[in-house]
């Protein structure tokens, strides 16, 4: 599928500067975009682009913005908080079957994910990876920032890796923060910069005490993950 004869690429743009930085890189490289920024999440920069502001929770008008921009296809991008299920039933429920939608959001972020993905395919627009779009704004191997991992770390590293791929397949979490061979906490519902803010109060309220003061975050993609949402991030916060 040819997108840039198509019609533009939409980025359903949540919170964070990613979506704006993958904008950018569609935009330098020639190709049409087109911003959907979820009200609440995206950020005031978005206006510097073609873009409607939706409700998360309004699918009829997010499935009308895409058909009035002839959009080829379909970019997730951003980070946003999950919504109450009680809200998103009665919100979807003229889209799918009620018994379904409850089956959906009583699973994890990967079951709801996949049904996002699928609302937006059965109304016609392929939803792409990051990857598939714009290899260049994906993380590349080695030392990123100006921190680098010490070789006494990376046994810790090796934990967290081991254990992301273990508990991966139930759906609870992208994150584990490992210090000292062990596991200090496993990231949930919460996110990234809650389970983070935790380690900081019980370090702070001794709780947890390290002989080495190096604890390691390591994020990862679960085993069976569809790799077109959600990918584990960082960022400058």
């Amino acid at each position: 599928m040819d997108v840039d004869q198509a019609g533009p690429i939409a980025i359903i743009a949540g919170n964070g500067s990613f979506p704006l930085e993958l904008a950018e890189s569609l935009s330098a490289r020639g190709k049409s975009v087109f911003i959907l920024g979820l009200r609440g999440f995206a950020s005031r920069a978005v206006k510097s682009h073609q873009h409607v502001i939706v409700d998360m929770l309004d699918p009829q008008r997010i499935l009308k913005s895409l058909r009035e921009a002839n959009a080829s296809a379909v970019v997730l991008a951003g980070g946003v908080n999950r919504p109450g299920p009680l809200v998103a039933l009665s919100i979807y429920s003229f889209l799918r079957h009620r018994a379904e939608l409850k089956r959906i959001f009583a699973g994890g972020d990967d079951h709801l994910l996949r049904a996002v993905i699928g609302l937006f395919e059965e109304a016609g627009f392929p939803v792409l990876g990051v990857g598939e779009v714009a290899p260049e704004v994906l993380a590349t191997e080695g030392q990123l920032g100006s921190v680098s991992c010490p070789a006494s770390c990376m046994s810790d590293v090796a934990i967290g890796m081991e254990f992301l791929y273990t508990v991966g397949r139930f759906d609870i979490g992208q994150g584990v923060v490992v210090a000292d061979g062990r596991i200090i906490a496993v990231e949930g519902p919460e996110g990234t910069d809650t389970m983070l803010m935790r380690i900081g109060e019980m370090r702070k309220n001794r709780r947890i005490r390290l002989e080495r003061d190096q604890p390691i975050l390591v994020k990862a993609s679960k085993p069976s993950q569809d790799r077109r949402a959600d990918l584990p991030a960082i960022g400058p916060n």
